[in-house]
Formats: C-alpha cells, structure tokens, sequence
C-alpha cells in the first residue's frame, strides 16, 4: 500500500495547507495512507529575535528538509514564501496548488502605497 508522510510546521495555517494536499492526495490516490508529521522549526521556536538575524527564512523549513532527507517524511508542504530561490541538492518543487483569492493589502502606517515605501524598507508577511 502507498503510504505519503507530509512534513509540515505546526502552525495553523501550515497545518491547514498540508492537511488541503492530503485531501487533494487521498482525491487521486484513494488507496494510499496519508499522514501528516507536524515539526517545529527553528524559526518557529526562535520568537525574540530578527529571522534575519538567525539565518533568514530558511529557519521555517530547514527540519522538513531533514525529515525527508533521512527518510521520516516523503514530502514536505509550506508556504512559498518560505521556499528558497535556489533549492537545495536533492530538492524540487514538484507541485503547486491553485492559488486562493489573491487580494493580499499593504498595512502602512505613513505611506499610501509601496511605491512610497523609501528605498531599502522592510515588508513583513504573514
């Protein structure tokens, strides 16, 4: 029987992804066994300083990489936001879903737009 073990962060909104493409796998797949394997990454646990800091956004998908590197998870699901622009050895995106509504909004306090952001600013996401 095919068994697909998922490797996702813990947060809400990872766990909701990843449980979306469990569905989306059991659709195509209904005789295969998936399972989610929640981890908690390093940016997950590191809360009181800068990513930047610490080594960037690669901290939130640093341990799904292991998990399926030694074999604990078959694929891994995360935002791609947090996907590097150059994959690591051994790694490929192999899938990306249909985007949802893609109304994103800019909160500024001082300006109306992103063209008014002053040259080298931060933008979070979340």
């Amino acid at each position: 029987m095919l068994q697909i073990r998922i490797a996702t962060r813990r947060s809400a909104l990872a766990l909701w992804q990843a449980e979306h493409v469990a569905d989306k796998l059991r659709r195509v797949a209904p005789a295969a066994t998936v399972t989610l394997l929640p981890l908690t990454t390093r940016g997950d646990e590191v809360l009181d300083r800068s990513l930047q800091k610490i080594g960037g956004k690669g901290l939130f998908i640093k341990e799904l990489e292991v998990a399926m590197a030694e074999g604990q998870a078959d694929v891994a699901v995360h935002s791609m936001k947090d996907v590097p622009a150059v994959m690591p050895q051994g790694f490929c995106i192999a899938a990306v879903l249909k985007r949802g509504n893609p109304a994103d909004a800019l909160l500024a306090r001082d300006v109306a737009t992103l063209a008014d952001l002053p040259q080298g600013a931060h933008v979070g996401s979340s």
